[in-house]
């Protein structure tokens, strides 16, 4: 019984990882797209659509990475998975003040 259970979670964990994974992938290219788009039309906030398109698809692929935390069995891969989401955490973090810095200047 616990074995199938954890198989339903491990198999429920992937798939959502995947779908995160995805969804902050297809954000981050929609917010480039964007940016090149507002940069043809000269758009001023374009540096502010850019970074909150940047943010947005970070915290998914921060919340997948979260989400890896649940399955993971090694000390090692803990220890990778750490690494990874306070380097995302922090990109994310300096993404925000950008934003915040940018607001305040217009």
């Amino acid at each position: 019984m616990v074995n199938a259970l954890e198989t339903i979670l491990q198999q429920v964990v992937d798939i959502t990882i995947l779908l995160f994974e995805f969804m902050g992938v297809l954000v981050i290219i929609a917010a480039g797209l964007r940016g090149i788009y507002d940069s043809v039309k000269r758009n001023p906030s374009i540096r502010l659509n850019l970074a909150q398109g940047m943010a947005l698809g970070l915290e998914f692929k921060l919340g997948s990475e979260i989400l890896r935390t649940v399955v993971v069995r090694q000390l090692s891969e803990v220890a990778v998975v750490a690494a990874i989401i306070a380097l995302r955490a922090a990109l994310t973090f300096l993404i925000h003040w950008e934003i915040k810095v940018e607001r305040e200047s217009e």
